[in-house]
């Protein structure tokens, strides 16, 4: 009876979706936008080409003081890369994802 439970357990384990990121990766990538905005959403692209990947609206507007870094992006920065998002948008968006 004890194996049947450990078989059902390891098939049910191998069945259930895992999870893409992990919180310390989700940290990391908020940590980045507050270094400055736009890297955190880079960092979740996969880096690679920087003009590709990087969200330039978000990355480029946070050289502006008190808008971009420190201010308004770079909070907005860190709650979507702290959620996955690559996306470039300037405005919060509602819902978890």
């Amino acid at each position: 009876m004890k194996r049947w439970k450990t078989v059902t357990a390891l098939v049910l384990a191998a069945a259930l979706p895992a999870a893409a990121r992990t919180l310390g990766d989700a940290r990391k990538a908020a940590w980045l936008s507050v270094a400055h905005p736009g890297l955190g959403e880079y960092y979740n692209a996969g880096w690679g080409d920087f003009f590709e990947h990087c969200p330039q609206r978000k990355f480029w507007l946070g050289l502006i003081p008190f808008y971009g870094w420190p201010g308004y992006l770079q909070v907005l920065s860190a709650v979507d890369a702290y959620h996955g998002r690559t996306t470039d948008n300037l405005q919060p968006v509602d819902g978890d994802r």
